[in-house]
């Protein structure tokens, strides 16, 4: 029997959405879906670009609203797709006002969209733009935990503002790795799946300094909505798992992953 849906509660501290794709969404429109996240006290959403589609769209995205902000940067899914031209786009942008960081980058040797050198030097390539840019990197990385610890270890001098690994869903090695160099992991419905206590595993293993909140929307729905598509408006539930399962106060991890939230990808406020 499926757990009987419950209302998203609305907390008195803002959150950060740290990581949605709001041009993937389908089941309603995209200006009841901002309302309705607003409506939940979501103070800014940042929205991410995969592929050299949409890009552009991303940055349309980041301008219809003064809260909401975007990155630019390749999914190792369309690694393939990069090239010289795609990276001066990338470039040229990274540095833009509503732009805070370059990503989604990484590898993931799960699907084998791509092929995999393709995937590592694109990787690096897209590493080197966060390091000339000075942007953070939102990283994601499936099936691929040695490799993507030896490449960020090449940029470890180099990229000073790190970032996050996000939906992380990879073992404890490369967990610690990560938190060892500074970096966030990112935390989403697959905190609420009943056959997911490896995650939860990661959260209780991760400083809360050092944990961001996200949906990956549409995608990873979260307990008590699953089989819907996910939306931003859903990120409440994220904060009351990570709280729970790491025996904290509600109001400690609403603060602390907005802090870091502010830190990782708006330093400036």
């Amino acid at each position: 029997m499926s757990k009987k849906r419950r209302e998203i509660p609305v907390f008195d501290h803002p959150i950060i959405e740290t990581h949605c794709h709001l041009d993937y969404l389908k089941d309603r429109p995209l200006e009841d879906t901002l309302e309705q996240t607003r409506g939940v006290n979501i103070e800014k959403v940042i929205t991410i670009a995969v592929s050299p589609d949409n890009l552009a769209r991303v940055r349309e995205l980041s301008q219809i609203a003064p809260w909401i902000y975007g990155t630019q940067g390749i999914h190792p899914h369309d690694a393939e797709g990069y090239s010289d031209e795609v990276e001066v786009e990338i470039r040229a942008h990274a540095g833009d006002e509503k732009i805070v960081a370059v990503g989604e980058i990484g590898l993931d040797y799960f699907y084998d969209n791509a092929d995999r050198e393709i995937q590592r030097e694109v990787f690096r390539r897209q590493l080197q733009i966060a390091c000339d840019t000075d942007r953070p990197v939102v990283i994601h990385s499936r099936e691929a935990d040695d490799d993507t610890i030896a490449i960020l270890g090449e940029f470890e001098d180099s990229l000073k503002r790190r970032g996050v690994i996000h939906s992380f869903t990879s073992g404890p090695g490369l967990a610690r790795y990560a938190l060892d160099q500074g970096w966030c992991l990112g935390f989403n419905g697959i905190t609420t799946f009943n056959k997911a206590e490896n995650v939860r595993d990661i959260v209780r293993m991760a400083p809360i300094e050092q944990i961001l909140l996200e949906t990956d929307s549409p995608f990873l729905t979260p307990v008590p909505y699953r089989g819907r598509e996910n939306a931003p408006f859903y990120l409440p539930f994220v904060a009351e798992k990570i709280a729970e399962v790491k025996a904290l106060p509600l109001d400690e991890v609403i603060g602390m992953t907005y802090q870091n939230s502010l830190r990782t990808f708006f330093p400036g406020e």
